[in-house]
């Protein structure tokens, strides 16, 4: 009934006609922009869609055709009152200053959640209710297409992502990447963007691109944000930050604190059957962990307008977290068919951790000429660190209660330290009426020194064992050039860039004097092609040849036990893979998008799991394994049903194709899946900016490499009212109300028979508050820097 009940939200809105939609700008009467007009469009007097303007710019969606009465209010200007009738492609309005003064103004505004464009989708967090009170981790889960494992990676409709964090890649991941973002609260989130095959604005690292933005302030003095956020699972959780930004003449000072606390529990029930001719085993492993985290970020930089050309600035990043997992599996094992075990293991897991990250950007921007042609240049230094302490114990018995073997103690320390240096210029320029060009250089320089020590403590003393403990050093040089082109001929948008990066890798284990280097130099052309039927129509194709380097935990050769017969060990011989995107796709309306696609992966790297049925022992490390393959076809449009309800939805159809030759054998794996998605947002009360809010997501099974995939499910809803004169926004929410998002892995392949279900503490009611004051500034400068990514890949 659930499965039903979700199918119904997602495919309803199909049936509902659409709509118009109209842009228009703000300006005064000098010719400047306007931000924060409130735009309302309205017919027979009665209040119909309201938007506010940003930088002058606003859209008026899902309009029906025929004639209505166009507002324009902003303190300290002249009301303007016009009749207009649509379709209309486009409106200026021009604004006259007013010298009398306001007591008081009420403003509405109602950004869609959910915007389309032609190279991305955009989640605007901020106007989300379901993605309050959270974190960026937990945002992430409520973005369309975006999916996040239960190994803490990312993916986007498939694909493998590199996380940006306003336009700069963030060099962390798995459990680094998710606590870095579960230390960042959601209220300081404007919007994701998620780039399913991304522009050559991008670097040439990752199939996919998911870009979150944080809020950022406007106009000239003085201007401060407070937020608190609490959510309630089995564990309570709670995040606190604060942001400002001061502007006065040549000087702009911003910067920003958070704090989050995170406590979640979650049940992980694996299993895996040993079968060889001399017997049958089966090993079932039920186990629950408690995660705990806080986590400092913060961030500090400046402005100085040189002259009126020339901009310096400094930024200063740095993120603290230290935490810890508890984790508790009992192993049951029966041989031989029997119905009860013959013998079980209880495994105690103790990890303790402590890292710290920080990022020094300078930036130098001169403007060349009024034409747009200007030069860049950062200079960036990023130091990471991690401490992380393990202690194991596991304790075996017999049927009868007796010790079955020795105990099994052990601590591994491992401490790991990573150093990014990079510098990049790039350079903007004009040629003609229609054509722009963007070229640049780019050098960066990784090393990471990683430390893995393996103690023994079965006596009263800790025992080192060398033989355990391994001592793996990291250097990745990369120089990297690229230009990009732009113009418009007719009917025609063209963008077509070229990227040439040569790298040089060494990484060397000192404990095994294992020595790997390779070199290898790579260009990686994108296109981009929109071809506009009429103000209505559009076909766009977009191709792009991108790399996938592995993250550097993947090459590391330690192993880290989570029992006496059960291990993790990283492959130092792991290859880059590539990855080939190509996208056809026709837009009507600048809302409604129907796209095929087509992803192909080589050389696809990914977690293996090997099985030694005859010792009995498991464990899983990395692999380049062959090619991964996708083709699909998303439709994807909003629906203004009426006044008070509006909704977005998204559906995807894909044929995945996994084959490879692994160990003794090969295997060919085809799948057809799908998946969909709606938000839905209801005004219940437009004077008091009370709104409500539901969201449904399905996936079904899918397949990666050998493994394959249950599906998820998920329902979101919530509540939100803006208070103290408008300064204030209050939300109360409920995520993932039936507790289905869950994980069901499973892997049947040669001798191989094993798997995992995982049940996350993602069932929780968050509460959420947000103040606002002072008075508008202009927004602090993004510094796009060199090194963020490289830091993407750091443990």
């Amino acid at each position: 009934m659930k499965k039903l009940i979700i199918n119904l939200l997602i495919l309803i809105p199909f049936a509902l006609k659409a709509q118009q939609s109209v842009k228009g700008i703000v300006t005064d009467e000098a010719g400047n922009l306007l931000d924060g007009v409130t735009i309302t469009l309205s017919t027979n007097n009665e209040n119909g869609v309201t938007r506010l303007t940003s930088m002058g710019d606003f859209v008026l969606n899902q309009v029906q055709q025929g004639t209505y009465q166009l507002s324009a209010t902003l303190i300290g200007y002249k009301p303007v009152i016009r009749t207009i009738t649509i379709p209309k492609d486009s409106l200026k309005i021009v604004m006259q200053g007013d010298s009398k003064v306001l007591k008081e103004v009420t403003i509405s505004f109602s950004k869609p959640i959910i915007e389309r464009k032609t190279d991305r989708v955009t989640f605007n967090v901020e106007q989300s209710i379901v993605a309050s009170g959270g974190t960026a981790w937990d945002a992430l889960n409520k973005a369309p297409g975006v999916q996040l494992t239960s190994g803490g990676t990312i993916t986007a409709n498939k694909k493998d992502v590199q996380i940006y964090l306003d336009g700069k890649p963030l060099h962390l991941s798995g459990d680094d990447l998710s606590g870095y973002l579960q230390g960042i609260p959601s209220e300081l989130i404007i919007k994701i963007e998620v780039f399913s095959n991304p522009p050559a604005s991008f670097e040439a690292e990752g199939s996919a691109v998911v870009n979150i933005i944080t809020k950022k302030s406007k106009g000239q003095g003085f201007n401060a944000t407070m937020n608190g956020g609490f959510t309630q699972a089995i564990y309570g959780s709670y995040t606190a930050s604060n942001s400002f930004n001061y502007r006065k003449d040549k000087l702009n000072i911003y910067g920003g604190y958070s704090f989050t606390s995170r406590k979640n529990g979650y049940d992980r029930h694996d299993y895996v059957i040993y079968n060889n001719p001399d017997g049958y085993s089966y090993w079932d492993s039920p186990g629950y962990s408690i995660v705990q985290s806080k986590t400092n970020n913060y961030r500090l930089g400046a402005d100085y307008q040189l002259t009126d050309k020339q901009i310096l600035g400094f930024l200063i990043t740095g993120n603290n977290r230290t935490g810890s997992t508890m984790t508790n599996t009992q192993t049951m094992i029966t041989n031989n068919f029997n119905t009860t075990p013959d013998s079980t293991l209880q495994t105690n897991g103790n990890t303790r951790l402590h890292n710290s990250q920080y990022a020094y950007n300078l930036n130098y921007n001169i403007q060349l000429d009024t034409s747009g042609q200007n030069l860049n240049v950062d200079l960036d230094y990023s130091p990471y660190q991690t401490d992380r302490q393990q202690y194991i114990n596991s304790l075996s018995f017999l049927a009868d209660g007796s010790p079955a073997s020795k105990p099994y103690h052990i601590y591994t320390p491992t401490i790991q330290h990573i150093a990014i240096y990079s510098g990049k210029i790039d350079y903007n320029y004009k040629t003609g009426k229609n054509w722009n060009f963007t070229s640049g250089l780019k050098y960066s320089s990784v090393q990471s020194e990683n430390n893995f020590d393996f103690y023994n403590n079965e006596g009263e003393q800790s025992v080192f064992v060398p033989a355990n403990s391994n001592h793996f050093d990291y250097v990745e040089n990369t120089a990297a050039a690229y230009t990009s082109v732009r113009t418009t001929i007719g009917k025609w948008s063209l963008q077509a860039g070229l990227r040439g990066e040569y790298t040089r890798i060494k990484g060397y284990s000192i404990t095994i004097d294992s020595l790997n280097k390779r070199q290898y130099f790579k260009l990686f052309p994108t296109l981009f092609a929109l071809y506009k039927l009429d103000d209505r129509n559009e076909l766009q194709f977009t191709y792009g040849y991108r790399i996938e380097r592995p993250e550097y935990n993947r090459l590391n050769p330690a192993r880290q036990y989570s029992n006496p017969y059960s291990y993790l060990v990283g492959n130092p011989s792991l290859q880059p893979a590539f990855v080939q995107n190509i996208e056809l796709g026709y837009t009507y309306n600048k809302q409604y998008n129907l796209t095929a696609y087509y992803t192909a992966t080589h050389d696809m790297f990914s977690n293996i799991t090997v099985q030694d049925n005859l010792n009995k022992v498991f464990y899983n490390t990395q692999q380049n394994l062959g090619l991964s393959l996708i083709t699909g076809l998303r439709l994807s449009a909003p629906f203004h049903v009426n006044d008070w309800w509006e909704m977005n939805v998204m559906l995807d159809f894909y044929e995945q194709r996994e084959k490879s030759a692994y160990q003794q054998g090969s295997y060919d794996y085809h799948q057809f899946s799908y998946e969909g998605n709606t938000t839905q947002s209801f005004t219940i009360d437009q004077t008091h900016g009370i709104k409500a809010e539901i969201s449904v997501m399905y996936n079904s099974s899918d397949i990666q490499g050998i493994y394959k995939i249950g599906h998820v499910y998920n329902v979101d809803a919530g509540i939100k009212a803006t208070i103290l004169n408008g300064q204030g926004i209050v939300k109360l929410s409920a995520s993932d109300i039936f507790n289905s998002n869950n994980y069901h892995v499973s892997v049947n392949y040669l001798n191989q028979n094993n798997g995992f279900f995982k049940r996350n503490d993602t069932r929780y009611g968050a509460l959420s508050f947000s103040y606002r004051f002072g008075k508008n500034v202009a927004a602090a400068r993004k510094h796009n820097t060199g090194i963020d990514k490289e830091k993407e890949r750091a443990q």
